[in-house]
């Protein structure tokens, strides 16, 4: 299977969690919902601005307000954060279940479970000499 289709997969799972969290907080799935998700989760997108430019060229009856509604709503339930640049949110503790990925340069993504995410940090720490059969708890970013 190539890494397209995979990320295909991926992007239509991430897409339903969405949706379905979505519906647990009682919002309607319009077309255009659907659209922005699409819009956001290709990645392309760093502001609410570029959000709305590619939503109009395929339905021209999306306003920017819709746009800046939707996000508000993504960031409310947890789907994506602003400081990642509206991409889908991927922490542990997020509400959503599933993978993480990592881009490397030359753009390939690669996915992992946060379990094996974990693992492979684990792998590390044995290396640099923490040979304790303590388990990762919790992964904390440093974005500063």
């Amino acid at each position: 299977m190539t890494a397209t289709i995979e990320q295909e997969r991926q992007a239509g799972r991430r897409r339903e969690r969405i949706l379905e969290e979505l519906r647990r907080n009682g919002f309607r799935i319009t077309s255009q919902r659907k659209l922005l998700i699409d819009i956001i989760l290709s990645d392309e997108c760093s502001c609410c601005k570029e959000i709305y430019y590619q939503a109009v060229r395929q339905d021209p009856s999306i306003g920017i307000a819709t746009v800046y509604r939707m996000v508000k709503t993504l960031e409310d339930i947890g789907a994506i954060n602003r400081k990642n640049m509206y991409r889908i949110n991927c922490e542990e503790n997020c509400g959503f279940r599933g993978d993480c990925v990592l881009v490397l340069e030359n753009k390939e993504k690669v996915s992992f479970s946060m379990d094996e995410f974990k693992e492979a940090v684990g792998e590390v720490l044995r290396k640099k000499g923490y040979q304790g059969q303590q388990k990762v708890e919790t992964v904390l970013w440093n974005q500063g």
